[in-house]
């Protein structure tokens, strides 16, 4: 495992421990001293609700700190995996959300490593490769229309 993958596995750890702890934060809150009347149940379905949004909420800050933009919207998404096809069908091959996952976190290489073109497409090139093997060349496109589509502002 390189350097740089060891940093995507510590951000996904980061963020599933983060959710873990809000979700743990939220059951405690839950499970507050006073009994409730039999006929106060009304109120249970509001704070469970509440309790699932903050995890949420916590994930897409960790991530948006890390430079991984929000999901796009299907327009986006669209124009994102036509650029990918154009490229090569082997990139999406018929797997669109792992596409636009591989992307997203390739936005958090460029944020992370905005003076380092090198290691960007290097790092774009082990995150999309799998059973195809892409080159140099292609992660350089990969790249650009993660960077077009997915995180322009990064």
């Amino acid at each position: 495992m390189s350097t740089g993958q060891g940093s995507i596995v510590n951000h996904r750890t980061a963020i599933a421990l983060s959710a873990a702890l809000a979700a743990a934060a939220g059951l405690t809150a839950c499970g507050g001293g006073t009994k409730q009347e039999p006929g106060a149940a009304s109120s249970a379905p509001t704070a469970g609700a509440s309790a699932e949004a903050p995890p949420a909420k916590a994930i897409a800050d960790a991530e948006a700190r890390q430079g991984i933009p929000p999901k796009p919207d299907a327009t986006t998404q669209a124009r994102y995996i036509a650029a990918l096809n154009a490229i090569s069908p082997d990139i999406v091959s018929e797997k669109p959300e792992r596409a636009v996952s591989r992307g997203r976190s390739t936005c958090g290489t460029i944020h992370s490593f905005p003076k380092d073109h090198a290691k960007q497409v290097d790092q774009t090139r082990q995150r999309f490769s799998g059973a195809t093997q892409f080159n140099t060349a292609q992660a350089e496109k990969i790249l650009a229309a993660v960077h077009t589509h997915l995180c322009p502002k990064n």
